[in-house]
């Protein structure tokens, strides 16, 4: 599919969110996305892994959660929706918004959901968490008097701690009570770094979106005022085996991502 890009992306640079795309096997990257992801997989075998449960993830939680009997999601800095994303799990009944930052990630995402009707997808910023709780998309899919299940993964280490607390706290002020966050927090031992692990984290500075590992507790602690209803590492909650994370895996800096349920 191809997918006309605005003149205002630099498709020169590597961009996180495209990297994350081709991780997954997705379409909407660019050769330089494509290298440096390649480059990255070197020095951080586990990377493919990790993503991967991470995706897993977004469809446990999201069935889960409508099971529960939530019936519209909210779903920020989504990346592309291809067909392993929470409305590939869910009904046609469900009413769920996507966002990202990206344009030629949302303008290939409205191209792949244009025949999609319980889906629309948001170009904002997430740290103007304001600006998307009013968008006309928002408006339309959402109704705030009814519980909302909100997504928020693998973007907490692209924002700066008063960054993650202030969408928290906006988002819980906005929510009807009953709502539920999913998310995943991604945590390494304090002070532990490898010489491959430093090239890594350079490489996602060198696109723009540098990425901070912040530890379980301040993770926590950002997400307040929402109470934490379940925590556990990603794969307990994917119900894997206690073998399936090897010490490799963890690539010599105790890496661990974890996911978490939490509601207002």
């Amino acid at each position: 599919m191809t997918t006309t890009v605005p003149s205002s992306v630099d498709t020169s640079i590597p961009n996180a969110a495209r990297i994350y795309d081709y991780t997954l096997g997705g379409t909407a990257n660019y050769e330089v996305d494509r290298q440096a992801a390649e480059f990255m997989f070197q020095l951080i075998p586990s990377t493919k892994k990790w993503v991967r449960m991470l995706r897993a993830f977004l469809q446990e939680a999201a069935q889960t959660l409508h099971e529960e009997g939530f019936t519209q999601f909210l779903d920020l800095a989504s990346g592309l929706p291809t067909e392993d994303h929470i409305h590939s799990v869910l009904p046609t009944s469900v009413s769920i918004v996507y966002n990202d930052i990206d344009p030629v990630t949302v303008r290939h995402a409205e191209t792949l959901l244009q025949n999609v009707s319980n889906v629309k997808y948001n170009l904002t910023d997430v740290r103007n968490i304001e600006e998307i709780l009013a968008s006309d998309v928002v408006r339309q899919m959402i109704d705030p008097s009814r519980k909302v299940a909100i997504g928020f993964n693998g973007i907490s280490v692209f924002l700066s701690r008063e960054e993650n607390h202030h969408i928290a706290q906006t988002l819980y002020d906005w929510a009807p009570s009953g709502s539920k966050l999913y998310v995943t927090y991604e945590t390494k031992a304090a002070g532990k770094t490898t010489p491959a692990f430093d090239q890594f984290l350079g490489m996602f500075t060198a696109t723009g979106s540098p990425m901070h590992l912040y530890s379980l507790e301040e993770n926590v602690e950002m997400m307040k005022p929402w109470e934490t209803e379940r925590l556990e590492p990603v794969s307990k909650f994917l119900g894997l085996p206690d073998d399936f994370v090897t010490e490799a895996d963890r690539e010599g800096v105790d890496l661990e991502f974890y996911a978490a349920i939490l509601v207002k």
